[in-house]
């Protein structure tokens, strides 16, 4: 599969979705989720705004859909999170407003006011919590709908601001070791299932690893402020922390080391991991985003060995067949060009020892996104079709086509629109 099988692909897909108006929508992105970065109409306008910063498409198209996502008021204050409401809307428009001098100011000003108080106001919730000795909810500090997901923003919108020290200050006090009901257990525990509900098969809670909804975007956000050279007392401490958590329960496989999706107070117990039938090695969850958190918080610390290591791991889970085959669709959050995207990302960073391997996997990860032979026009109506998966962001075909821009021209994003999964 050459670039241009892939970028042709891409190109129907944005010329598919070019205009709000008569776009497939479907009545998940269309109502319920309009507002949504993930399934809504932020999501589909970060596509045309990459596409126009990276000179492949026009403006306007980005123009259009920020409109449309601007057409009802967009909910503040406790309904919203990162990835619905005026953060999601926010990102979307500061991603288009670093490449139009002028443009969307006024309205990214008050975004960002409402943003800031917002995070301020679940950081003090959340500091009352920590001081009354009980667990936290995932919603508290994960990248989608927690404190993660707002570190991600304010960062990228000013790293030297007071808000994101007192974001990452909470981050490091995440890090530190809780007792509970006389059990000594990580910071981060939660009562919870995965889902963030009650679950009858986690009844003592477990520990979530996920960049989506675990310790990993935690892990991810702290690496990228260090890189900055935004750091707070206990910084690297954080990173150690939650480095040897991963390390405690790395699991060694005949293609190399995976990680968990989660850990069970039984597990924990145990000390031993239940066995468990081979997962795809996603952004949310598994071993490719958890490699990549890895390897920033290794950049971020100078350790070039753990690394090198992380940067193995990666490619070992890329080519390894029975992960892959736990693989089943193309999407940003867990499909293959999900997984293609985190690879060109690695690149961009990789040890000369590493950088040739993860960029040979690219290519497999494409070919499973756009078959040889497959005509761009089919393909793309087969993906639009879907309507359980929608025309979104993180499962849909808007997400495919933004992901597939930069492992397809070697190219970075050129305007930090990933930036919200917390992988640069």
């Amino acid at each position: 599969m050459t670039a241009h099988d892939v970028l042709a692909l891409a190109n129907t897909i944005a010329d598919c979705l070019a205009d709000p108006d008569t776009a497939p929508l479907g009545p998940r992105t269309a109502t319920a989720e309009r507002q949504h970065l993930a399934y809504g109409l932020p999501g589909i306008a970060l596509l045309h705004i990459e596409r126009a910063a990276s000179g492949l498409g026009p403006w306007q198209r980005a123009h259009a859909w920020l409109a449309a996502a601007a057409q009802q008021p967009v909910t503040g204050g406790p309904d919203s999170y990162p990835f619905y409401g005026a953060p999601a809307f926010a990102h979307a428009l500061a991603c288009a407003a670093d490449h139009l001098t002028g443009s969307y100011q006024r309205a990214l000003n008050t975004l960002d006011q409402q943003v800031a108080a917002d995070a301020c106001r679940r950081l003090a919730t959340a500091h009352r919590r920590i001081d009354a000795g009980h667990l936290p909810a995932l919603s508290e500090f994960d990248t989608i709908r927690g404190l993660a997901g707002y570190g991600a923003y304010l960062l990228r919108r000013n790293a030297a601001s007071p808000t994101v020290r007192t974001v990452l200050d909470y981050c490091v006090r995440l890090t530190e070791p809780v007792t509970y009901k006389g059990e000594d257990l990580p910071g981060w525990w939660t009562e919870t299932g995965p889902s963030g509900r009650p679950d009858d098969q986690f009844p003592d809670g477990h520990a979530n690893t996920g960049m989506a909804h675990g310790i990993g975007g935690v892990l991810a956000l702290l690496a990228l402020a260090a890189r900055r050279d935004t750091l707070v007392d206990g910084h690297h401490e954080a990173l150690r922390t939650i480095l040897a958590w991963l390390d405690r329960w790395q699991e060694e496989t005949d293609h190399g080391p995976v990680w968990p999706y989660w850990v069970t107070r039984n597990e924990l117990r145990t000390g031993r991991l239940t066995p468990a039938a081979p997962r795809r090695p996603s952004w949310c969850y598994g071993t490719a985003g958890l490699a990549r958190a890895q390897q920033l918080a290794a950049l971020a610390l100078g350790n070039t060995s753990r690394q090198v290591e992380a940067e193995k791991a990666l490619v070992a889970a890329l080519t390894d067949p029975d992960q892959l085959k736990a693989t089943t669709d193309s999407a940003l959050c867990h499909g293959f060009a999900g997984l293609a995207h985190v690879a060109a990302r690695a690149a961009d960073d990789a040890h000369p020892t590493t950088v040739d391997q993860l960029r040979d996997a690219i290519p497999a990860l494409l070919t499973a996104v756009h078959p040889p032979g497959i005509d761009p026009e089919h393909a793309t109506t087969v993906l639009v079709q879907d309507e359980e998966r929608g025309p979104g962001l993180l499962d849909g075909v808007a997400g495919i086509a933004l992901a597939l821009l930069a492992p397809a021209t070697a190219t970075a994003p050129q305007s930090a629109w990933d930036t919200c999964l917390l992988i640069a």
